[in-house]
Order: structure tokens, then sequence, then C-alpha cells
């Protein structure tokens, strides 16, 4: 009877220890929603506050944990010095980077690592740039082999690869002589033969990655701008007049393309809503 009576307890506080566990997930769920609510409403402290509750209460939900980095996020104003901000910013990075370790597939944890990078490396000098820039390289290198056909990764990657070599150019173009808003093939031979060696395999991936975004979508408009300006700045490397100017001519019907497609998507656009479309 005794032992009857003492298996009973047991089960009854196994089964107590279940109700309390299943009593805290849904109030985890409760705090998810509330959490939502504050951040659509612009509210994020108060998201955080909820979503940090979120967590506590259900450790294996991960979605807290996306949530509340998503909220110290949408606070961090990139270029912005203030400790506070530098706050938002660790913040948001150490709650992605948590996530992304109980789940390495997630690929909206992996777009906004990306992102910070991205947007991190757009106030800092050249140098420190750069290194940002290969933080955000590997993150969208990362979403692209989990989803090979995620076409911001691949324009984002063909932006990199832009910034990474048109700061040199300007730079050659005053080493050459010549104006940073003037066209044409670099004027010394030597430094074009550098900066080939150097960084030809930078924009010939650049190019690459645009094109791949467009492949994806041919109505890609941001990449074809970027596609554009790669090839205008890798057709001041060339040592031929004739294949500059064609190259030229490539650039310049990628950035009438661009602009045509944009004026489309308005007009489509305008034409759901009732509006207005300027002629340009």
């Amino acid at each position: 009877m005794r032992k009857g009576y003492t298996t009973g307890l047991a089960t009854l506080a196994g089964l107590m220890i279940l109700f309390g566990a299943g009593c805290d997930k849904l109030k985890s769920r409760d705090q998810i929603n509330q959490g939502i609510a504050a951040f659509k409403s612009a509210k994020y402290s108060d998201a955080v506050e909820h979503f940090k509750q979120a967590a506590a209460l259900d450790p294996s939900n991960n979605n807290a944990v996306v949530y509340m980095a998503t909220a110290y996020f949408a606070q961090w104003i990139p270029g912005a010095e203030s400790p506070e901000n530098k706050e938002y910013a660790d913040r948001a990075k150490e709650g992605f980077l948590k996530a992304l370790e109980s789940d390495p597939s997630d690929k909206t944890v992996l777009k906004y690592l990306g992102a910070m990078a991205y947007s991190q490396a757009s106030s800092l000098p050249q140098d420190q740039k750069l290194a940002k820039f290969d933080e955000a390289e590997q993150w969208y290198k990362k979403l692209i082999a989990i989803d090979p056909q995620d076409k911001e990764a691949y324009y984002y990657l063909a932006v990199i690869d832009y910034y990474r070599f048109h700061p040199a150019l300007m730079l050659a173009k005053v080493d050459a002589h010549m104006r940073p808003e003037e066209t044409g093939m670099l004027k010394d031979k030597k430094i074009r033969d550098a900066l080939s060696a150097k960084y030809s395999s930078t924009i010939d991936d650049g190019v690459a990655m645009a094109t791949k975004a467009l492949d994806i979508d041919k109505e890609y408009d941001d990449a074809m701008v970027y596609l554009e300006l790669l090839i205008r700045d890798k057709a001041a490397l060339l040592d031929n007049k004739d294949e500059f100017a064609k190259q030229e001519q490539v650039a310049d019907n990628w950035l009438d393309k661009a602009m045509a497609t944009r004026k489309d998507k308005a007009a489509k656009a305008n034409k759901q809503t009732g509006g207005i479309v300027q002629d340009k």
C-alpha cells in the first residue's frame, strides 16, 4: 500500500512539473504576443522586456530570442556613437548569435547579421570598413549556402565588391591627375596594371553576383544599377579604347534598363492606388 502511495505521489509530482512547464510555455507565448504588439506600435523598449520574459519562461523558444534581438536592432542607429546606441548594437548581435547557435539555418538571423555588418561598415574608415565588409560577406555566403535563390544576398555581395574597389579607383584617378568625375580609362598604364592585378577578381566577382541576382529576378533594378557601376569601373582598367567604348555602352544599357524598370514598377504601384506617376 505504501509503495503504491509513493508511486502515486511521484506520478502526481511529475504531472505537476509537466503542467507547470506547459503553463510557462503558454505564458511565454503570451509575452511574445504582447511583445509583437509593442513592436508594431514602435514601443521597442517595451517589446524587449516582453521578449526577455518570454525567453526566460521558455528557454527552448528560439523565436523569443530572435524577436528580442530584432527589437534591439530596431533601436540601433548605424554610425551613431552614443553608449546607448552601442549597447543596442551589442545586444542585437549577441541575441542573433545566440539564436544562430540553436538554429544555424535560420535565414532571417543570417540576414540581420549580414545587414548589421554591412551597415556598420558605412560609417567606418576604409581599413575598418573592409573588415566589416568581410564579416558581412561571410554571413551572406552562409545564407546563400542555405538558400541559393536569395537574390538579396547576391545583391549585397555585389555591392560589397563595388565598395571594395571604387575608393581605390578614385584615389588612382587623383594619382593619374584625373578629376574624380572624369570618365575614361585611367591615363597611367602603371596604375591601371597595379589596380587590375589587385582588384580584377573582386570586380569580376561583383559582376557575377549582380548577374546572379538578376538571374533570380530579372526586374531587380537595384542589382542593375550596381552591375552598371561595376562594369563602368572595370572598363577604367582597360587598355583598348574600342573595348572601353563597348563596355561603356553595356553599362549605359543597364542604367537605362534600371531606370525604365523603376518607372514601370512605379506606374504599376500607382495604378493600384490611383496615383500619378511623374514622367522623367
